[in-house]
This record gives C-alpha cells, sequence and structure tokens, in this order.
C-alpha cells in the first residue's frame, strides 16, 4: 500500500508567514561558504544538503492522507483543507471511486471538501464511512446558507454513506478495516487496514492517556504489530499539560503508544499551528532521542509533511 500527505497540520490551516521565509533566506545565507558558490554545480550541491526544515516545509494544509491500495483501491482519511490539493494535483482514479473515511467532523476535518474538484463530477462514485450516524447532515451543515455558496446537491448523486463501529471488521477493496474510538471532544475514531499482511493506522486527534496503552478487542485489533501509524503528536509535554481535555497528545506519548503496541513505524502527525518549520524539526530531533532513552531506537520516527509518500 502506498501512503500520501496533502495535508498534515492541526486545527487550522497555517501558510508559512513572509517572516518565517525571511528567517529561512538568512539562516541558509549564513550557513554559505565561498566553496559552496564557486560553481553551479557547487550552488546545486549547498541547496540539496540543507535540511528539510530550512529548505522546505511541513505545510500548512489541515488533515488529508491518500491510501492507495496494490489493487489500486483509493482511501482519503479526512478532508482537511489538504484534499483540495490532492483534487489538483492527483490524477482521477481508473474506477473514478474514493473511499472517504473521516476520523470526526470537527472543521479542520471537513473544511477542504467543498473544495475537492472530483466530487462535483458526476461519474465519481464516492462511499463515505464514519462511525458517525448523522455524518451526512454534518457535511450538509457547512454548506448551508450563510456559510458557503454551493449546496451539497451539487455534489456528485453517486454518494453514499456507512456507519461502521467499533468491534466489526469490514472489507473496502482489498483492505481489511477496523475501527477504535479514541479520547477527543466529541469522539474521534482511529482505523487499521490491512493488506497482504501489512497494516497501517491513522490515528489523528487523540488524547493519549494510560488507558490507550491497556489491552482491549478494539485496541488490539486496531494497534497491534502496525508497521505504520500515523498518530496525533500535537503538543510538547508542557504544552499537553496546560491543555488537558483539549484532545490532542504530546510527541512523546506518542513513542510510549507505539512501543507499547510493537510498531515499528511513526509519522509525527496532525502539528501545532503555531509551530514553525524549526520548532517541528527540534520536536523530531527530541523525539528520536527520547526512543532512544527508553531503548527503543528501533522504531522509526518521522515528520509527516505534506507530500511525501511512503509505501509499506
Amino acid at each position: 500500500m502506498k501512503i500520501h500527505f496533502w495535508g498534515v497540520r492541526g486545527s487550522i490551516p497555517t501558510p508559512v508567514t513572509p517572516q518565517q521565509i525571511q528567517a529561512k533566506i538568512t539562516a541558509a545565507i549564513q550557513r554559505i561558504t565561498p566553496k559552496d558558490i564557486e560553481s553551479e554545480d557547487a550552488r546545486e550541491r549547498f541547496i540539496s544538503d540543507l535540511p528539510l526544515w530550512l529548505f522546505g516545509t511541513a505545510g500548512g494544509n489541515t488533515p488529508c492522507v491518500e491510501l492507495t491500495g496494490a489493487d489500486g483501491t483509493e482511501v482519503i482519511l479526512d478532508a482537511g483543507s489538504g484534499i483540495r490539493c490532492m483534487g489538483k494535483s492527483s490524477a482521477l482514479p481508473k474506477s473514478k471511486h474514493y473511499s472517504l473515511f473521516f476520523s470526526h467532523f470537527h472543521w479542520d476535518h471537513i473544511h477542504g471538501l467543498p473544495f475537492f474538484d472530483p466530487i462535483y463530477n458526476q461519474e465519481s462514485v464516492i462511499d463515505v464511512y464514519s462511525a458517525f450516524e448523522d455524518a451526512k447532515e454534518f457535511l450538509k451543515t457547512q454548506m448551508t446558507y450563510p456559510f458557503f455558496p454551493v449546496s451539497f446537491e451539487s455534489f456528485t448523486k453517486n454518494f453514499t454513506f456507512h456507519c461502521v463501529k467499533p468491534g466489526h471488521e469490514f472489507k473496502v477493496g482489498g483492505f481489511t478495516i477496523n475501527v477504535c474510538e479514541m479520547s477527543h471532544p466529541g469522539s474521534s475514531f482511529s482505523y487499521s487496514f490491512e493488506e497482504n499482511g501489512k497494516k497501517f493506522v491513522y490515528a489523528t486527534d487523540v488524547e493519549l492517556s494510560s488507558a490507550d496503552l491497556e489491552d482491549s478487542p478494539e485496541r488490539i485489533a486496531v494497534f497491534k504489530d502496525a508497521d505504520c501509524i500515523i498518530l496525533d503528536s500535537q503538543y510538547t509535554v508542557e504544552e499537553a499539560y496546560r491543555k488537558s481535555n483539549w484532545g490532542h497528545s504530546a510527541f512523546c506519548y506518542a513513542i510510549d503508544f507505539a512501543v507499547r503496541w510493537n510498531i515499528k513505524k511513526l509519522y509525527l502527525f496532525h502539528h501545532e499551528p503555531t509551530y514553525n518549520d524549526k520548532k517541528l524539526n527540534s520536536i523530531l530531533l527530541a523525539a528520536r532521542w527520547y526512543a532512544e532513552y527508553i531503548e527503543h531506537a528501533d522504531l522509526d520516527v518521522c515528520l509527516a509533511t505534506e507530500n511525501h509518500e511512503v509505501e509499506i
């Protein structure tokens, strides 16, 4: 299966500011030596050797992740502002069919849907999966007057809603899927997708606690022995203490969680909107150090960044 990140930021879209761009340029210039500008090749090497946080950006779009199965099954995980980029940048599947999964219906996970071009194509087929029986009404409401000029009825008529429940395994294409409810205001749900002996987990918007480390049929089915997890890690520990009950986790809690469930690869996700790229890079380094400190350096810790693609 192939995973593509279209939106990785939490809470609200966060464009890079002019001040942040200026700071990146200044920091890059300060690294230049005479050897770095003596030829075109030297300049290209200098640019390519700059760290990602300086040369690129984690991105400012809210959650949207594309999952493609070996048989071509197209799954979309949440419809934050990143789904607009997906609609502009990727081709319509040959089947013209998408399976759209919602973790929950807070604004940052749904507000990109009206800007997703394929959803207005009357040949598109959209199957929507969530654990909320009122999912259709939630999506329709954000497109009513005076909030949006285009109604929900403008979408493709091939639009079907499915309500899923924890403890009830089901299949979509070649994926076997399980669901687990998480601690978040109003509830949020995590999903596991298994295919050809590989297991991927999408677990955004969760305030992890000791209860999440305990065995339960749903947690075992979703998390145990996963090959890769995308996991909420919005805060530092200090911020997690200050924002108790806000529904998000500290990056070190994400490490503990991945270790507990024997997960091989962790993507830190749902980045705090006030954190710039330098801060996010420092969190990544601290997370990797913490994994080593608890003697689990074998856990592959990565930072979710827009347009990054990984295959498992």
